[in-house]
């Protein structure tokens, strides 16, 4: 039985499921396995589950939807999407759903191994043991890893949260994209600069109030450090 944690793969094929099984359990995590969306979720149901690995087109629940459902219902559950496609909306489409990154197939097992420790790596990293974080209207507490607006909570995925509390915790420093990429992934994603872009996108649509986060064109991000509104 592995110790890196429980996965489930979820993929209608079996040589893949098999592939990715081999190389997980090579790297020390225990595999589950679900040939469909709906049979991921009954799974998911039963708990124990610490990431999950989710191919984009699949018979009677596809990927998007799946990875939907698993946000309602299990929150910042990770999740790690697999296509054939490579166009970039679909890319953006699998983040925007809530998917923690992106591999495009072909791919080889140990590169996915390799996504795997780095997204838990990530999630399972000491809390920051300093107090609140501000960023604009927004206040982040890194222990209780909430954020809230004016008292109000608001439901932030994971890598949203560590995104701008890595901007907070730096205010008026400017990184790049792919400083983002490293300090907050956890390595450099295939998926490229646009996760990122995603993901302040989103930011700034749930929280509906300013963040502080400011565009520095040709670069990257950098956070102001504005006090809340009055």
């Amino acid at each position: 039985m592995g110790t890196g944690g429980h996965i489930l793969v979820v993929d209608d094929e079996r040589s893949l499921r098999k592939l990715l099984r081999t190389y997980l359990e090579d790297s020390g995590y225990t595999v589950a396995e679900a040939t469909n969306g709906v049979e991921a979720l009954e799974q998911l149901r039963a708990g124990g589950i610490d990431l999950v690995v989710l191919d984009m087109m699949m018979p009677e629940m596809d990927g998007l939807e799946t990875c939907r459902r698993i946000r309602t219902d299990h929150g910042q559950l990770p999740i790690i999407m697999l296509t054939a496609r490579a166009d970039e909306i679909d890319r953006i489409t699998g983040l925007e759903m809530g998917a923690d990154d992106y591999v495009t197939k072909p791919f080889s097992g140990r590169e996915v191994a390799a996504r795997v420790k780095a997204v838990l790596r990530r999630v399972h990293g000491d809390p920051d043991e300093g107090g609140p974080l501000r960023a604009g209207d927004a206040e982040l507490d890194p222990i209780s890893r909430t954020c809230r607006v004016n008292g109000t909570q608001v439901d932030l995925t994971r890598l949203e949260f560590d995104l701008l509390a890595e901007l907070a915790a730096h205010p008026n420093v400017v990184f790049t994209r792919e400083r983002l990429l490293e300090r907050v992934w956890g390595y450099q994603s295939g998926v490229g600069g646009k996760t990122v872009d995603v993901h302040v996108a989103n930011l700034r649509r749930k929280i509906g109030a300013d963040i502080g986060v400011v565009a520095v064109r040709g670069v990257g991000y950098r956070l102001d450090p504005v006090g809340p509104s009055s």
